[in-house]
Formats: structure tokens, sequence, C-alpha cells
């Protein structure tokens, strides 16, 4: 059987740099090692913990985790092989917006779910999501959000624990900002790649997490407020201070 490992998926490389150096603090590993996977990407492994950066967007991070989990449970001895497979969760993970006052600038956010929240319709009567309309499921549950929100808290890390929202169109309005909490009165958090990395592991079996840290507020685009910087530091305190032997054990 394969050493367990800890698929995380971002979307972009200094998000993955950002999760790579957390994850040599906390483990102790130098040297990480490349690894080509179809489709040009390029999966970057630290002792247990495995970092692709897929792109950006549902479709793009679902294509890429896919690709891993596949390759994965290929090496593993395919998929009529005794589970658990090579990866024992993955992880979307990278800053977002946070909707305030739930979710301010620079804190972490754990999701306790994943909701697609614009993938449906627009009616008279508002907008009906792909599952109302009887399209498929636009929610997951995560697993260890509340465990990885004390660990977090207890290591200083501010954390907000709540539902994170894909979105394909970030928010640019107040309006569209209220329209969505007003959808969803859980959501801390709007990103653009978690239910992808969502849907491709729930065809594989395999358990989903998303970790996120704060870079602007939900609403108007003011990009002189942003905290990118204080973000991708955030993002490496969060994988500073996981709780690596329960999630990869």
């Amino acid at each position: 059987m394969p050493l367990p490992r800890l698929l995380v998926v971002t979307a972009v490389a200094p998000e993955a740099a950002a999760v790579l150096r957390g994850v040599t603090t906390a483990l102790g590993h130098t040297g990480p090692v490349e690894v080509a996977l179809p489709g040009g990407l390029l999966l970057t492994r630290c002792g247990p913990v495995d970092v692709l950066a897929a792109g950006v967007g549902p479709a793009a991070a679902a294509a890429a985790t896919a690709t891993a989990l596949t390759a994965a449970a290929l090496t593993a001895g395919g998929p009529t092989a005794a589970p658990p497979w090579a990866y024992r969760l993955a992880v979307s993970a990278g800053i977002a917006g946070g909707f305030a006052p739930a979710a301010p600038l620079g804190c972490a956010v754990a999701a306790e779910a994943i909701v697609a929240a614009d993938l449906g319709a627009d009616t008279p009567e508002g907008f009906a999501d792909a599952a109302a309309l009887g399209f498929g499921r636009v929610r997951h549950t995560t697993v260890h959000a509340e465990q990885v929100a004390r660990r977090l808290r207890g290591a200083g890390v501010p954390t907000a624990l709540g539902t994170v929202l894909t979105v394909s169109t970030v928010t640019g309005s107040a309006e569209r900002a209220a329209a969505l909490t007003d959808r969803h009165p859980g959501a801390v958090a709007e990103a653009m790649e978690g239910f992808g990395v969502a849907e491709a592991a729930a065809a594989h079996g395999v358990p989903v997490l998303e970790l996120r840290s704060v870079s602007n507020a939900v609403g108007p685009r003011d990009r002189a407020a942003w905290r990118m910087g204080e973000a991708f530091a955030t993002l490496e305190r969060v994988f500073a201070h996981l709780p690596y032997a329960d999630l990869t054990g």
C-alpha cells in the first residue's frame, strides 16, 4: 500500500508556493519532488502532501483533480484495489473573497460545505440552482472543518467556519453580494475552484475539504483595498498548523 497522501489543489502557482512553505514548516520535509501528470500538469510532492496548481475556475479544478486522483488510483492498483487508495483527502486551497463581517481580511476560512452558487438558471421568480432544476447537486459537505478551525484558532490564526461558495464570475457589486448571502445565509467566502475539486473527489470516493485565506471583501471591486500579501501569509500559516496525522493517517 503506498503512503497515504493529502492532495491540495490550488488555482495558481503563488497559492501553491504558500501551501508548500507551510507544509515544509509543519513537516520538515526538504527538497520537494516534482511529478509530471498527463495533460501537462505538474504536481509537487512534499512528504505525505501533494500540491497541484490546477488553473482558475471550477472546470480547470475538476479536470486537474480528476487527473491526479486517477493517476493515484492506478498507481495504487486501480479501481478494483481495496480502498483507501493513494489519497485520503482532497483539499481545495487558496485565497478568497470574504463576506463581511463573518470573514474579515487576512483571516482563514474552513468550509463546512462547498456550494456551486451560480450553477443554474435565471427564472421569472429569480435564480434557480441546478439541483432545483433537477440537474444534479450543487452542494458538498466537507470533513475535518471544525477540527481544523479549532486547531488554527488555537495557533492564533483567526478562522471563519461556514459555507464557501464556488462562483464562475467573481462578485463585483454590493447587490450581488447581498443576493448571495440572502440565498446562502451561512456563506463566509467565495472562490472559484472548490466545487470542481469536490465533484472530482466525490467521483473517486475521496473526502473533500476547502481551506482559504481572505484577501478582499466580497462586493464592489476595490483593488487598492486588497491584502494579497497578508492573504498568502495566512494561507502559509494555515498549512503550517494543520493536524496532518489526522488528515492523512
